[in-house]
């Protein structure tokens, strides 16, 4: 009479991310986690304090459980500890009798064995939250995150959450009373997520962030030929691994609060100036327009100014660079000529 039918959602593999020779960016691996329901639970702080005594449980375990405990509702399993080994594994489940609504469980978890390299054109995945939920919901996507605890927070991870996400699947379980599984009546096989194949080059990220040294700035490698992106670079970067299993807040707040800000994706969100590479596209506009046709030139004197101010914008090499015409101008960049010709 008490049995029921309960739908048990299976969480798809989500897609890996590969740069263009194969070479892996973002993929997954299981592992075991010590979660904690606590709605199941009478005092949450002495489960902990007798857990801690079977297998460790530090300090970062503790604020990262109470903060992904404040953003998940009661019912909920939450992680307190995550990689277990084997023998932390075993220990613990000949006690499981003494620790009702505290399970292990296995779960998938989203791993970037490249580090640092290319975090901001990678972004990571981060726990489901409040916001994401109302995202999901307009979207109609909430469904298909039955549950699953992670979401693309950045970057491709973001960006192509729906293609590397995949389709959950479902069993249809009868539990008894007790809410124990009795048997599978039903299931539909979760579809895998896609997997991301990059133009990008590691090779290529590598030598070009390791170019940059402590300095801060962007670049972005392009093919001229086909557009495709060979390398995206923000520095300072940041391990997206960081983020997977719930920041603590040592390391948050050392990214948030340093003057370097490693969060920002500045090739993006970076304000630049395009620099001398504008120059030529000056020089193409004032020879559509007829403003300038060869054989114009210029006495160069070192510096420009504008009718009626005094100012002087300088130009890079001091006293000039003499007699220029455009051909000239674009081979020595020189800043005076553009300065006329964009005027």
């Amino acid at each position: 009479e008490n049995n029921r039918i309960s739908l048990v959602p299976i969480v798809p593999n989500r897609g890996l991310i590969l740069d263009r020779n194969g070479v892996l960016l973002a993929h997954n691996f299981f592992v075991y986690t010590l979660e904690i329901t606590p709605a199941r639970v009478g005092d949450v702080e002495e489960t902990i304090n007798e857990i801690s005594k079977l297998i460790e449980v530090g300090s970062l375990d503790r604020k990262r459980f109470k903060k992904l405990r404040e953003q998940s509702h009661s019912f909920e399993s939450v992680p307190l500890r995550t990689h277990l080994n084997d023998v932390e594994a075993a220990r613990f489940a000949v006690n499981h009798y003494r620790f009702p609504g505290v399970d292990i469980k296995s779960r998938l978890f989203r791993h970037y064995p490249q580090g640092k390299l290319g975090s901001h054109l990678i972004g990571y995945i981060g726990r489901i939250n409040d916001n994401d939920l109302d995202s999901l919901e307009e979207s109609g996507d909430l469904s298909n995150y039955k549950g699953s605890d992670h979401i693309g927070k950045g970057g491709l991870e973001q960006y192509y959450e729906r293609n590397l996400h995949g389709t959950t699947g479902f069993q249809q379980v009868e539990t008894d009373a007790d809410g124990h599984a009795v048997r599978v009546l039903s299931s539909t096989a979760p579809v895998p997520g896609d997997n991301l194949i990059l133009s990008v080059d590691s090779n290529l990220q590598r030598i070009a962030e390791e170019a940059f040294g402590e300095r801060r700035g962007a670049m972005v490698a392009i093919n001229p030929s086909n557009g495709e992106v060979l390398a995206y670079v923000s520095m300072p970067t940041f391990d997206p691994n960081l983020f997977v299993g719930g920041i603590d807040s040592e390391n948050w707040k050392a990214l948030n609060e340093s003057l370097d800000k490693p969060l920002i994706n500045r090739p993006l969100h970076g304000i630049y100036p395009p620099g001398s590479t504008f120059k030529p596209f000056v020089a193409m506009a004032g020879l559509e327009s007829g403003k300038r046709t060869p054989p114009f030139s210029i006495t160069d004197p070192g510096f420009f100014t504008l009718p009626g101010n005094p100012h002087r914008y300088r130009d890079w090499k001091p006293g000039g660079h003499g007699q220029v015409d455009i051909q000239r101008a674009i081979t020595i960049s020189c800043d005076t000529f553009f300065y006329g010709l964009a005027l």
